[in-house]
């Protein structure tokens, strides 16, 4: 099931930019795509199209609208000057007044349905607000009524809100979470590899969400689901006290999928990141396999586990209309929910297992975790292949 995952599960295949100015009742809007993603609209799929079809292409789908109906077009697309390996053009929009205005873009998604739009949002001399545009949120209300993704008037208690659910929402943060709980024989280890997991999603997520840090989506979904397997791998490891074929298996997979990708056979993740993966999957199992007591180390690897999740948390959060003005107190607040989700999903885990060897029902350690260890690397690796093998 796992290679069969197909290039529509993966996230982030592509990206472009825009920048959408309001003043009043008209709406200018610039668009910045690179050639790459450009020559995915000629026949062949290596040639750039010509400067009329691809502007063509971005008039047809991309929009102004006014109380849910379209704007009138009034000018463009017009083809701007642009560095090198990019085209820009700018459209303009005149609606009939300034209230409940929306931007729309279906750009690129009917290609690739994993296309990421960077939007920038600028209503006269007010700050700008940035947007995510994908082909599941292609719709952003910038004037008017509350939006879907608008967080203007939240307060504490709905940032707070947000980070719950989106513990309770995330299958694969909480499989991750499982995990620390499946590895941990003390409540101490417990409380480490919580603790530098905390560390680590809460210093990549201000970085994201404050601009400062943004790596390609894509690569953080996949990373995510690695660290899923890494988990599940550590348990097999450790439970069968052979850490080299677990490090060997898993350093080798990524390994194989660095030549692929030099191959050219549909990997989307960079090759030096696939062989930077191998090697350190592979390290860690081995140096967490010969510790009597990996508990302190554990520390410092799940904060690196959670400075990649920290950007997966950003992900959900990027994808609304975020207030420049209570960044602050959004990631204060996301951040409490988090932890609270998280305190959520591993007290129940504890308090089933607890209940179940009350009653006498439960497995012996051993075999239980090296059963949930299985079913956590075969998850792991069927979103991880899901989400960096494009087949077809």
């Amino acid at each position: 099931m796992a290679l069969l995952a197909s290039g529509a599960s993966a996230h982030t295949l592509s990206e472009s930019h825009s920048s959408w100015q309001v003043s009043g009742n008209t709406v200018r809007v610039e668009m910045i795509v690179p050639e790459l993603e450009a020559k995915r609209l000629s026949r062949t799929g290596t040639d750039l199209p010509s400067r009329e079809e691809f502007s063509r292409y971005l008039g047809e789908r991309l929009s102004v609208l006014s109380n849910h109906k379209p704007c009138e077009r009034t000018a463009g697309p017009t083809p701007l000057s642009a560095v090198p390996g990019f085209l820009r053009d700018e459209l303009e929009f005149t609606c009939p007044d300034s209230k409940d205005l929306a931007i729309q873009s279906s750009v690129f998604y009917d290609i690739v349905p994993s296309h990421t739009n960077f939007a920038r949002v600028q209503i006269g001399d007010q700050d700008f607000f940035e947007q995510l545009l994908t082909s599941e949120h292609r719709e952003v209300e910038i004037t008017g009524g509350e939006s879907h993704g608008t967080l203007q008037g939240a307060g504490l208690l709905k940032f707070i809100e947000m980070g719950i659910m989106h513990i309770f929402t995330g299958i694969d943060h909480m499989a991750f979470m499982l995990g620390l709980v499946l590895i941990s024989r003390r409540v101490k280890d417990l409380l480490l590899v919580v603790t530098g997991f905390t560390l680590g999603h809460s210093l990549t997520l201000a970085l994201a969400v404050t601009g400062v840090l943004r790596p390609d989506a894509q690569f953080i979904d996949a990373l995510v689901a690695l660290t899923i397997v890494l988990i599940g791998a550590e348990n097999v490891g450790d439970s069968t006290h052979r850490p080299l074929p677990v490090a060997l298996g898993l350093g080798g997979l990524l390994f194989v999928m660095a030549i692929a990708k030099h191959l050219g056979l549909g990997i989307t993740l960079p090759t030096t990141l696939l062989l930077g993966g191998g090697m350190f999957a592979a390290g860690y199992l081995m140096f967490a396999g010969q510790l009597r007591d990996a508990s302190r180390a554990r520390l410092l690897i799940t904060l690196v586990f959670g400075l990649i999740h920290g950007f997966g948390f950003a992900a959900n959060l990027l994808e609304m209309r975020l207030p420049p003005q209570r960044l602050t107190e959004l990631l204060i607040g996301f951040n409490i929910g988090v932890e609270i989700g998280q305190l959520a999903v591993v007290l129940g885990a504890l308090g089933i297992a607890a209940l179940i060897g009350r009653v006498r029902l439960a497995m012996p350690r051993p075999l239980f975790t090296d059963l949930a260890a299985a079913v956590l690397i075969g998850q792991g690796l069927y979103w991880f292949l899901g989400r960096t093998v494009a087949l077809g």
